[in-house]
């Protein structure tokens, strides 16, 4: 098992397009992906799930990963956050 924090830098924070794109790079990895905010913890590959957390700029997620290729699924989810989701701001 594999975990590690990430701060959400860009400016609309964990919103459609970016959840999105989490989903998508979550479930390319046979791994179990999952997402904690707070008490609250959520499967990684579930849209609404994701959508659910309501993640704004600053906030501050626990993700897990758990399985065959856990620690890759963990780096390009880490990417995914420090690249801002694509977006400039």
């Amino acid at each position: 098992m594999q975990r590690r924090e990430v701060e959400i830098e860009n400016q609309l924070g964990l919103h459609a397009r970016a959840a999105s794109k989490l989903v998508n790079c979550a479930t390319s990895f046979a791994a179990d992906v999952w997402l904690r905010r707070g008490e609250r913890e959520i499967n990684g590959k579930s849209i609404m799930g994701v959508l659910t957390l309501a993640a704004g700029k600053g906030t501050v997620l626990g993700i897990r990963t758990q399985g065959e290729d856990e620690q890759q699924a963990l780096q390009e989810l880490i990417q995914l956050f420090e690249d801002r989701f694509g977006e400039d701001e």
